[in-house]
């Protein structure tokens, strides 16, 4: 409102404070545009130039108790781009009450924007030679002067033009990584293929993006030794010693699945592709490849500069209260640790201060841990800590380096409600204390004063796409040890690891976290890049804690996973103990209970569950516009779905199997009995299995000295939906067979090429497969060896179904001569005979 202002109380104002207001029953106004100027009155006409200035209007006011302010403040500031050369600190003295609270938000039908970056400018095409850049970018580049920032050239990781991020230049193209050779973890340094980039060996700052497990790394280099087709990398302190110590996630080595991926970046050998930048720090110039549509002399082109855009911080005696901010954006943060100390995550983006294993295991809490580590927590664009009645609704955060929202230590009663969170690097919404630098992350948290707990936190009806797109690490929402917490009713997709993390500690023990609730959200199209991952994860106790009536669906098909089925819908992870699990929608009970403590209760999860829920979950009806900002699926990305799995054991025939080993080992991990079957010394299990790393390991343990192989995806699936039907339902008895394919490579692609287009020119094999009610057929492949799968209506034999695929067939018959000169019998198996038939047992 306007203020009626009285001549005597004008002259009063002007005489003795610098800003006065008197309110007749409503809040107090103080506007704030990018016209304006600090030295203006604040009124809606003489607006001022910075939200700085309005909170000290405002911490003045309640200083000397105005009574014009007893039903509250509130600063509106008016549309417009708002750049911020410091962070905007909100202070204890800054706090409002329940009667009269301090409310920050866009004016009415306007949208502003506090952001955090610079605009790069001036751009011109790039004429002269630049040594080092690939020929295909010549005469395509645009070039740019860096500008300065607190006095010196600004220093950046993100480039955002036109708002959609560039892409840092790196040597591989659009999504595709590399495979490293190998790590040597005691002389710290990593052999990979050599670069096809000349002179990249004497590039100063190229950095490494390795993939590993559940997390990333960001390696700084330090030297490039190129020796002939392989080169050896060694890297700068401290990442150098914590990434070759550190036990978890460490680089991942396996024939089976390829070692850890990476890529190289950060070098102008590798601007190459439209819509990447490099940012030369010696000669401070920007260089940057358009996308065809983008015209350089009239893009926008901003690059992040402040870290924190805005902190909210009390003391646990003097606490920030009743701060509401509404209808605000939150744009163009920077994180730059990873430029100067590297970035070596343990997960969830918290990264490593140190860590390594342990000589001899066991800590007080838990006697087997055999690994120590100690974290640092990523920079957020807004965070807080010892606050209270703090309330977020209705703002967006976009186009951010690490963290968008962050309610660390000593939060309790707020709420976070309606925003959008998109384009974010690290996590979306993270909330409570995970491990303070100084405390082992393993050990439970429970302080002595409980004021340090973040509790009672509504996160609600918010939207978070595209997060975690620079660390795979992190998460859409992270939550550490919290109490009452009550995360409902958000869409979560398009991130690169798990939709919501729930907890800290690996432990059994009781600790701060309890009734803790997630409730009827919407996650989808998640685990994009690492694995190990979830829907919904959780760790360590947390009595009372609820889980219900979340629609969790679509985990995408990470290329670069480390164990391609090592991901889950729903996964207690170690110590979770006294929650409630229930009435979850999933496509399939693809659950993960990993070293779980007592006290878990799971109950109706799974595609069984009321469609409601399904309907019910997400945003509810009021927020719903809030989709119209969603990022799309990725076309270019499968989705998964839970698939049976071959594990076959060798034994070696002359020595005596331990059969009921075996036997436990599969129920301990909750594979069937009926799944085991067997061909002389071979040994094969066919299952739907929770958890295929651990088994493999369980297997390895017990039996050391056998050969254990994996077939966990097949090339070839027929099932009752080819034959026109739904998805059968009957019961299955299983046939599995196995034989080679013969050494020639190109007879082997052949025969794939042959089953790839097998429903196209030979529809007819697949008729007969209906004819003879076979409800699914399956083949695997691990090297030359085959795995096949024939499924039949419980009750029935293969004997009789089988002549039924070749009655008025010819084609059929065809195909089966064909497919001769591309398969042999395994070791063991009589000459001139095939396919071994395995029996269960």
């Amino acid at each position: 409102m306007k203020i009626p202002f009285i001549k005597t109380l004008v002259a009063f104002c002007n005489v003795f404070f610098v800003f006065c207001f008197v309110s007749f029953g409503q809040s107090v106004e103080i506007w704030v545009s990018t016209t304006g100027l600090d030295t203006n009155s604040g009124t809606k006409d003489k607006p001022l130039a910075s939200l700085n200035m309005a909170l000290r209007k405002v911490r003045e006011l309640r200083r000397v108790s105005d009574a014009s302010i007893v039903q509250g403040v509130h600063i509106y500031l008016k549309n417009g781009f708002y750049p911020l050369t410091e962070t905007v600190f909100i202070r204890p003295e800054d706090s409002g009450n329940a009667d009269s609270p301090t409310i920050i938000s866009s004016a009415p039908n306007e949208q502003a924007i506090l952001s955090g970056g610079v605009a790069i400018k001036s751009w011109r095409k790039l004429t002269e030679k630049l040594i080092g850049l690939p020929k295909e970018a010549v005469g395509k580049v645009w070039i740019a002067d860096v500008p300065n920032w607190d006095g010196r050239p600004l220093e950046f990781r993100q480039l955002w033009v036109n708002s959609r991020k560039g892409v840092r230049a790196k040597d591989t193209p659009k999504s595709a990584m590399n495979r490293i050779l190998s790590w040597n973890r005691k002389e710290e340094y990593c052999w990979i293929p050599t670069p096809k980039f000349d002179g990249i060996a004497k590039e100063s700052e190229v950095e490494m993006f390795i993939h590993q497990w559940w997390e990333i790394a960001n390696l700084r280099i330090k030297n490039i030794d190129i020796q002939g087709d392989s080169t050896k990398l060694t890297f700068h302190q401290p990442e150098s010693r914590i990434q070759s110590e550190h036990p978890w996630p460490a680089p991942w080595i396996s024939k089976e699945t390829g070692n850890s991926a990476y890529y190289l970046t950060n070098a102008i050998q590798f601007l190459n592709e439209a819509g990447e930048w490099f940012l030369d720090r010696k000669a401070n110039k920007i260089y940057y490849l358009p996308l065809p549509h983008e015209n350089m002399q009239e893009a926008t082109a901003i690059a992040p500069a402040l870290e924190t855009l805005l902190k909210i911080e009390g003391t646990i005696d003097h606490p920030v209260s009743y701060i509401f901010f509404q209808n605000l954006a939150f744009q163009h943060s920077t994180w730059l640790r990873p430029s100067t100390h590297g970035h070596v995550p343990h997960q969830a983006g918290m990264y490593m201060l140190d860590a390594y294993k342990l000589k001899i295991a066991g800590t007080p809490d838990k006697k087997t841990l055999e690994n120590q580590a100690w974290v640092g927590r990523p920079a957020a664009a807004v965070q807080s800590s010892f606050s209270n009645h703090v309330n977020v609704e209705n703002c967006s955060f976009e186009h951010l380096a690490s963290t968008g929202l962050d309610f660390h230590k000593g939060v309790f009663d707020n709420k976070i409600k309606g925003n959008l969170f998109k384009d974010i690097g690290g996590t979306g919404i993270q909330v409570g204390v995970f491990s303070d630098e100084s405390t082992e992350i393993h050990l439970p948290y429970n302080p002595s004063d409980s004021r340090e707990i973040t509790n009672n936190v509504v996160i609600s009806n918010n939207l978070i796409t595209d997060v975690s797109n620079e660390d795979w690490g992190c998460v859409g929402i992270g939550a550490g040890f919290v109490s009452g917490i009550n995360i409902e009713h958000n869409e979560i997709n398009n991130v690169s690891y798990s939709g919501i993390s729930m907890g800290w500690g690996w432990t059994r023990t009781v600790n701060a976290m309890k009734n803790n609730r997630i409730f009827a959200n919407k996650i989808h199209h998640y685990g994009k890049h690492n694995y190990d991952c979830a829907g919904i994860y959780t760790l360590s106790a947390q009595p009372n804690t609820i889980i219900a009536e979340n629609y969790i669906d679509s985990i995408y098909k990470a290329p670069f996973a480390h164990i391609p089925n090592h991901w889950f819908y729903l996964y207690t992870d170690e110590g979770s103990s006294y929650m409630t699990i229930k009435d979850n929608w999933t496509p399939s009970e693809k659950y993960l209970q990993n070293a779980n403590g007592p006290g878990n209760t799971w109950e109706n999860n799974g595609s069984l569950v009321v469609d409601s829920i399904k309907q019910k979950a997400g945003l509810q009806k009021p927020f719903r516009q809030l989709l119209q900002s969603n990022v799309s699926a990725d076309k270019n990305w499968l989705i998964n779905k839970e698939k049976p799995v071959v594990i076959e054991l060798i034994v070696d025939a002359k020595q005596p199997f331990d059969l009921q080993t075996l036997k436990a080992i599969m129920a301990k991990s909750k594979v069937k009995k009926e799944a085991l079957f067997q061909w002389e010394n071979h040994y094969v299990i066919f299952d739907k299995v929770q958890d295929l790393f651990l088994l493999r390991e369980r297997l390895k343990t017990a039996f050391p000295l056998v050969k254990i192989k994996t077939y966990d995806d097949y090339f070839y699936e027929f099932n009752r939906e080819n034959c026109g039907e739904k998805p059968s339902t009957k019961e299955q008895t299983h046939i599995v067979l196995t034989a080679n394919l013969v050494a020639d490579t190109t007879l082997q692609r052949e025969y794939l090429t042959y089953h790839a287009n097998q429903f196209k020119d030979w529809a007819e094999v697949s008729k007969g497969f209906c004819k003879a009610d076979f409800q699914q057929l399956l083949i695997y492949k691990n090297g030359r060896q085959l795995m096949l799968i024939i499924s039949i209506p419980k009750g029935e034999s293969l004997d009789k179904l089988n002549p039924k695929t070749t009655e008025n067939n010819p084609r059929v018959n065809d195909w089966n001569t064909l497919m001769q000169k591309y398969q042999e019998g395994i070791e063991g198996k009589k000459k001139g005979e095939t396919w071994v038939f395995l029996k269960e047992i």
